[in-house]
């Protein structure tokens, strides 16, 4: 069953880096840890580099597990350090620790992934098995970066920069029939 993706390429995508589909090797999930789709957009509107482009995953799927594509997989987008050229970055709707993401109270995610969203992955992951030939392997975003900083409430304790997807993520059920090797500090 072909996949329902909503095109709404963001403003200075042109200027992101090109790449060929064959660089792709690897999927990053996140979660957007913002309250809805509409935020995430501004987010990812945002130009915060001097190239005037900003950060933001290609797909994001919302709670109801729609797909909307921001960036196409041939473009490299800013979404996880280190990783970007290799990488397609896939953003679900999820508060995750908004809006304190670095408190030191807060720190626990607790709103879990809608069966829609995790539907929706699973199909879009196949998908993008078919579209980038040399896709092999899947990460969280706490996967690859492990950075911590000081809390914002507290200094002297440190917290995970990034924890997304975070704990409620059903890693099993996506990895199930994928294909893809779950990399990174989370494997």
């Amino acid at each position: 069953m072909p996949v329902t993706i909503h095109d709404q390429p963001l403003p200075y995508v042109d200027l992101l880096p090109e790449r060929p589909a064959s660089a792709v090797e690897m999927v990053v999930i996140h979660c957007t840890e913002l309250p809805d789709l509409a935020m995430a957009r501004e987010y990812g509107e945002r130009a915060v580099y001097d190239s005037g482009v900003g950060n933001s995953g290609h797909y994001y799927i919302d709670r109801d597990g729609s797909i909307y594509r921001y960036v196409p997989g041939t473009r490299v987008a800013n979404h996880v350090r280190g990783h970007n050229p290799n990488s397609i970055g896939i953003e679900l709707v999820n508060l995750g620790r908004y809006p304190n993401w670095w408190h030191a109270g807060h720190q626990t995610m607790t709103e879990p992934y809608t069966p829609a969203q995790i539907a929706a992955l699973r199909a879009l992951l196949a998908q993008l098995r078919l579209d980038y030939p040399h896709l092999r392997l899947i990460a969280g975003h706490e996967d690859l970066d492990t950075a911590r900083l000081p809390a914002t409430d507290d200094p002297a304790v440190e917290v995970p920069r990034k924890l997304d997807p975070g704990p409620l993520f059903p890693w099993r059920e996506v990895l199930d029939g994928s294909g893809l090797e779950r990399t990174g500090n989370g494997h």
